[in-house]
């Protein structure tokens, strides 16, 4: 019974921490985009049940913890976005083609590989210019609503010292406490707490496609499910990348006609169920993922009265929850974007236009962004080095006679200076994977 009680335990943990983290980003970002109040909830619903599915079919299949989450740097790019013209119908033919591109990038390699040719710092920085303005909400609320912002952030910045993984669910917390005591008699008397399920035609147009479902796609693939699968490598799984993929996209797609925009590969909360704190044996660790998928069956069920008391909070007050949430990504996608000297000014420009909010042409400000960073670091990109090798003595570098090919350790303007690495020691040589050349995982973001 323990040894069942422990993962259990850690998958609702998981499903609880990812949904009471960005339920209200995720309401915000389909109100964003023209949803209604029962499109909204209809949409929280549809990505909980296509997310819980999803999670107990792969983790059933192939005894991995796989969890699934929606796509939290999505949303941020709906907020950001806002209306795309022909309204919601427009914006969920958006959502379905981003579930059909991330189908498509699980069948097709190419797509996939594709995705991951967009220069790291150019994807962190246009990432980093869709949280911006959400990350700078809970400033705005301390000015805007101080009597109840100043709470939710108190509780975060004491949280987030002791209790990290609580800090976001006991914000929204104190928030829902705030706005049950500030609503006016009755305010929740009228409204449908019941589970909404609202069927919206999907249309297509041309600025949707460009403004909302690319970058959408873009943006969960390289935010999302690339952070993810390294997460899951971590801790020692290899689960089927093709299958995942297939199973999000089409589940996204499903989805979409009822409000779900995407889902995918989590990637921090990924943690709660494949680290060990899920079980010692890792052999046992899937029971986690499935019962955070099973969770999040339960929870969308709540989307109704989820959706009644975010419509009865001030906006910025939601807003500053999320922007908690997404601190730390933020963080994460600033360090990405300014990792590397050669590709910062391509990823500030990418990020000033992203964070302007700009509309141009019916295109958003992400899409600008990526295209505006794309072409600054084509039009700045070095040409490769020639080869200073000899071809006739590969060992000798031509730049330097003097080296001595014979004693490559031994440094020619310092005759005196002794090899410092013994080859019978191994602990004395470099380390590939943590020299200053060694290559380093892609930061993901926090998502549900």
């Amino acid at each position: 019974m323990n040894r069942l009680l422990q993962p259990v335990l850690a998958g609702v943990l998981t499903a609880v921490v990812g949904f009471a983290s960005t339920f209200a980003l995720i309401l915000a970002a389909l109100r964003a985009v023209g949803a209604d109040e029962r499109q909204a909830a209809s949409g929280l619903l549809a990505l909980c049940l296509a997310m819980g599915l999803v999670a107990i079919w792969l983790g059933v299949r192939h005894r991995i913890p796989i969890s699934i989450a929606w796509s939290t740097p999505g949303a941020a790019l709906l907020v950001s976005t806002g209306p795309v013209p022909g309204g919601f119908a427009a914006a969920v033919g958006a959502f379905v083609l981003c579930g059909l591109l991330i189908t498509a990038a699980g069948l097709i390699p190419v797509l996939g590989r594709a995705v991951a040719a967009i220069p790291v710092p150019v994807a962190s920085a246009m990432l980093a210019g869709v949280l911006f303005d959400l990350c700078i909400a809970p400033v705005r609320a301390l000015v805007e609503v101080p009597m109840m912002a100043a709470p939710v952030v108190v509780t975060w910045a004491v949280l987030s010292r002791y209790a990290r993984q609580w800090a976001v669910p006991a914000a929204l917390a104190v928030a829902v406490v705030a706005i049950v005591w500030t609503a006016p008699a009755g305010g929740l008397a009228g409204a449908d707490l019941r589970p909404t399920i609202v069927f919206t035609t999907p249309t297509w147009t041309w600025a949707a496609t460009v403004s909302l479902a690319l970058p959408l796609f873009l943006v969960t693939m390289a935010s999302q499910n690339v952070p993810g699968m390294a997460v899951l490598a971590g801790f020692g799984y290899r689960p089927p990348l093709r299958t995942v993929l297939v199973g999000t996209g089409l589940a996204s797609t499903l989805a979409a006609p009822l409000g779900g925009h995407a889902v995918n590969l989590a990637a921090i909360t990924a943690a709660l169920a494949a680290g060990p704190d899920a079980h010692p044996d890792p052999r046992r660790r899937w029971i986690a993922s499935v019962t955070a998928g099973s969770g999040q069956l339960v929870l969308g069920l709540g989307s109704g009265l989820a959706t009644a008391l975010v419509l009865l909070s001030p906006p910025v007050l939601v807003e500053a929850v999320a922007g908690l949430a997404l601190l730390g990504a933020l963080g994460a996608a600033i360090a990405a974007a300014v990792a590397d000297p050669d590709g910062r000014p391509a990823a500030v420009v990418t990020f000033l236009v992203t964070a302007s909010g700009i509309t141009v042409l019916g295109l958003g400000a992400a899409f600008w962004g990526l295209l505006a960073g794309g072409l600054f670091a084509l039009l700045h990109r070095r040409p490769a080095k020639a080869p200073t090798t000899d071809p006739a003595n590969p060992a000798k570098d031509p730049a330097d006679p003097a080296k001595d090919p014979a004693d490559p350790a031994k440094d020619p303007a310092d005759p005196a200076k002794a090899q410092t690495t013994d080859p019978a020691d191994p602990a004395t040589t470099t380390d590939p994977a943590t020299s200053p050349g060694g290559l380093l995982p892609r930061q993901g973001v926090r998502e549900s």
